[in-house]
């Protein structure tokens, strides 16, 4: 490790910072319905909108029925994505002549972008066409992310409120995340992408002659446009199979930076949009405090695995005074392709610029361990805001058993259905995660995936498994995953880690927004303070990743331990 890589970390992380207030005000008054900078431009299209569609604005829904619209929109989006990809080979805008997708690929890759997912088990130069690329996976890239927005500010709406069943309408909240939050934010990084030498074109992949007289095939296309919205909707889906480790998508040091930056802004500003639309900034930068010290700990812990090294490449002759760059790119380094890996993970973004199964075992298993923990350090748009209430949620619950009274949430009392709500979005993931991973590494159709056998073939399962259901994307990069097995077990567990975790925190909003807000009295547990942000560290850490504690030291750990004896399997 080094100053200059800790400044390179710290610049970044000052970045995101810079722009979480500015950011969050502006959202806070966009989903509060108030008048702001787009409204003169956006307002009268936005009307528009509603009247198209026969959206009425003013009228609100009750927790089912929001819970509805969500699943109603993922679902036609879902099969019109699926009916794109295999019926491409019939469309425009394919002028590598690409095939259209099998059916368990087309499935898997539906699942995974309308969940906000964005695994991809394909190569993307070499499977989609344009038209796909724009049409069927950029505009999930918008949806998604704003589908997890409105979710967020349905629970937000529950502690503004009190003595009535309504949330929202998810009409308006998706248009309004849509309109007035990704899409300008998108234009804006998309031409300073372009500025930076991203392709931005309807071109066929065309062949070049290089230096040393050999023909290589380079694919180009709407890659700029998908790439902004890539990282501001937290979605992370490469426009090529490298992801941002290619020159295309990532090509020097500032457009990482962009895109570090890009990935972590608007899911941090959603903290602070919550502190201040419940009234309460306080809370916003306690919430926001709780993923910046994990965050950190995660970036700071791959960046000292990564440059101690390994033993193995040392004794076949590799220089240790580099540490490991096995799988990564020279031009980010050690120091961002740590904090990239780790905001990857940390957010459910899943882009990579280095391969995380490269990484030590340490690294591999930083990265693993901050997808278990739920995906809240900040996590998706909207997805890490609402996943993170869940967990306060539980924290206020353990310390009011602490103090012998009634637990309260910013003036909620938080009683038995909000906590057997919240228990079954958190423990759901860890069942799926750990119920297909078991499967899949004593049969023969899921061991025959894996490249690298022993604990590290483990690791390849769990890893994707992990991201699969934590709606990350981002894979070790060892498991050949495009089998009917994994397709399909992989797009279910997409499927329901998103839906079975968004129903029961629309409930929870239900059932908060009926009860009455009680005032702050000499009693009440402060959420907002440092003690607190303590004891949501300790109930992320035990709830959100111990349970994965026994699989992880039959993985990473014992892979860490053989590596340290100079064994390799």
């Amino acid at each position: 490790m080094s100053l200059s890589g800790w400044l390179q970390i710290g610049l970044v992380l000052i970045g995101v910072f810079a722009l979480a207030k500015p950011l969050g005000l502006y959202m806070a008054r966009v989903f509060s319905g108030e008048r702001n900078l787009l409204s003169p431009v956006l307002g009268p299209i936005e009307r528009g909108f509603y009247a198209l569609s026969g959206v009425r604005p003013d009228k609100e829904q009750n927790w089912l029925s929001y819970a509805f619209g969500v699943l109603l929109f993922s679902l036609v989006g879902f099969l019109v994505l699926y009916a794109l990809l295999r019926l491409q080979h019939l469309l425009p805008l394919n002028p590598q002549g690409f095939a259209g997708l099998p059916p368990d690929l087309a499935f898997n890759t539906a699942a995974s972008f309308v969940t906000n997912t964005n695994w991809q088990s394909y190569g993307g130069e070499t499977t989609m066409s344009h038209l796909s690329q724009m049409l069927g996976l950029t505009v999930q890239n918008f949806v998604s992310g704003a589908t997890g927005i409105a979710v967020a500010m349905a629970l937000t709406r529950a502690f503004m409120r009190q003595g009535v069943g309504e949330l929202g309408n998810f009409w308006v909240d998706l248009t309004r995340a849509t309109l007035y939050v990704l899409l300008p934010l998108a234009i804006i990084v998309a031409m300073a992408f372009v500025a930076m030498g991203l392709p931005q074109n309807f071109d066929a992949s065309f062949v070049a002659t290089t230096l040393e007289g050999a023909h290589q095939t380079i694919a180009t296309g709407p890659v700029a446009s998908q790439e902004a919205i890539k990282q501001l909707g937290t979605n992370g889906g490469g426009f090529f199979n490298v992801n941002a480790a290619h020159p295309f998508e990532n090509p020097t040091a500032f457009s990482n930076y962009l895109n570090i930056v890009a990935m972590l802004a608007v899911s941090a500003a959603l903290f602070y949009a919550f502190g201040q639309m419940v009234g309460s900034r306080r809370q916003g930068w306690a919430l926001l405090a709780v993923t910046a010290v994990l965050l950190v700990i995660g970036t700071g812990t791959v960046y000292w695995a990564e440059t101690a090294g390994s033993p193995l490449l040392t004794a076949v002759g590799v220089d240790p005074t580099l540490g490991n760059m096995e799988g990564k790119e020279v031009r980010f380094g050690q120091a961002m392709s740590a904090l990239y890996a780790t905001a990857t993970t940390g957010l459910s973004n899943g882009g990579v610029n280095t391969m995380h199964g490269s990484l030590t075992p340490l690294g591999g298993l930083v990265t693993m361990f901050l997808m278990q923990l739920g995906e809240v350090l900040p996590g998706g748009v909207g997805s890490g805001l609402y996943g993170m209430v869940v967990f306060a949620i539980l924290a206020v619950f353990v310390a009011g058993l602490m103090v012998g009274r009634t637990p309260e949430l910013l003036g909620k009392k938080i009683e038995a259905r909000e906590i057997k709500f919240a228990m079954l979005a958190v423990l759901l993931p860890p069942l799926l995660i750990l119920g297909f991973t078991a499967i899949s590494a004593v049969a023969e159709f899921g061991t025959s995936s894996i490249l690298t056998p022993g604990p590290h073939g483990l690791s390849e399962i769990l890893y994707a498994y992990t991201s699969a259901a934590a709606n990350n994307g981002s894979a070790f990069g060892g498991l050949s995953a495009n089998t009917p097995w994994y397709n399909t077990t992989l797009g279910i567990a997409m499927l329901l880690g998103r839906f079975a975790s968004i129903v029961p925190v629309l409930a929870i909003a239900g059932s908060l927004a009926s009860k009455p807000r009680a005032a702050p009295s000499s009693g009440t547990f402060p959420t907002d303070r440092p003690l607190f942000v303590g004891l949501l560290i300790g109930i992320i850490i035990i709830l959100g990743g111990l349970q994965f504690f026994p699989a992880l030291a039959l993985g990473p750990i014992v892979e860490h331990f053989a590596m340290l004896a100079g064994q390799s399997f």
